[in-house]
C-alpha cells in the first residue's frame, strides 16, 4: 500500500525578519491534501484571524500530486462548515522550495514522518526546516497520530481527526504566538 501525505503550512513573518512555521498533516489514502489538512489549514486561518496573528499565512500541500486542483474532501468541508470554518482549499503537491520555505512540517504518522525527512534528508544544500509529528502538541496520553478518516464512512472519523488536529494547532499557536 503506498503512503501519502499532506502538508499544512503556516508561515511566520516577523517583521523584517522572516521566519517560516511549516505543519506537515499526513493522509495515507490516495486522496491527497483532501481531507485533514484542509481542516488544518482553515483551522489554523481562523485561529490566526482570532488571534490576530496578521503576520502568520497559512497553506497545505500533498506529498502526492494525484488530487491536484480538486477541493476538500466532501465529509471535510460539511465538517468544517459545521464547525463554522470554510475552506476554499485547492490541493496542491508539495515543492522542495516547501522545505526551504517554513521552519517545520508536521507529519500525521510514523509512515509520512519517514518520508518527509527522507526527502528532507536529499535536499542539496540542506534544508533548515524541522520534521515533526503534529500530534506531539496533543496530551502525551493521548494518540498522537491522527488518523485518516476518507475511508471510513459517515463523519465520526472525520470528527475525531478535526478534534485532535484542532487540538493540536491551537497549542502549537498559543506556544509560538510570542514569535509574531
Amino acid at each position: 500500500m503506498c503512503r501519502h501525505a499532506s502538508v499544512c503550512a503556516l508561515l511566520l513573518r516577523s517583521g523584517e525578519k522572516e521566519s517560516r512555521i511549516e505543519y506537515s498533516i499526513s493522509l495515507s489514502i490516495v486522496q491527497c491534501n483532501t481531507c485533514r489538512s484542509p481542516m488544518a489549514e482553515a483551522v489554523l486561518k481562523d485561529l490566526i484571524n482570532k488571534k490576530q496573528l496578521l503576520n502568520w499565512h497559512t497553506d497545505s500541500a500533498g506529498l502526492r500530486d494525484w488530487n491536484v486542483g480538486m477541493q476538500a474532501q466532501g465529509r471535510a468541508q460539511t465538517l468544517l462548515h459545521q464547525q463554522g470554518l470554510k475552506t476554499d482549499h485547492i490541493t496542491r503537491a508539495i515543492t522542495v522550495e516547501d522545505f526551504y520555505n517554513f521552519d517545520i512540517i508536521f507529519g500525521m504518522d510514523d509512515n509520512n514522518m519517514t518520508e518527509l525527512r527522507l526527502i528532507d534528508e536529499q535536499l542539496e544544500p540542506p534544508a533548515k526546516c524541522q520534521i515533526k509529528l503534529l500530534g506531539s502538541y496533543l496530551n502525551p496520553e493521548q494518540d498522537q497520530i491522527i488518523r485518516d478518516p476518507y475511508f471510513t464512512k459517515g463523519m465520526a472519523s472525520f470528527y475525531t481527526a478535526y478534534m485532535q488536529i484542532k487540538e493540536s494547532c491551537e497549542r502549537f499557536v498559543e506556544l509560538h504566538r510570542d514569535a509574531a
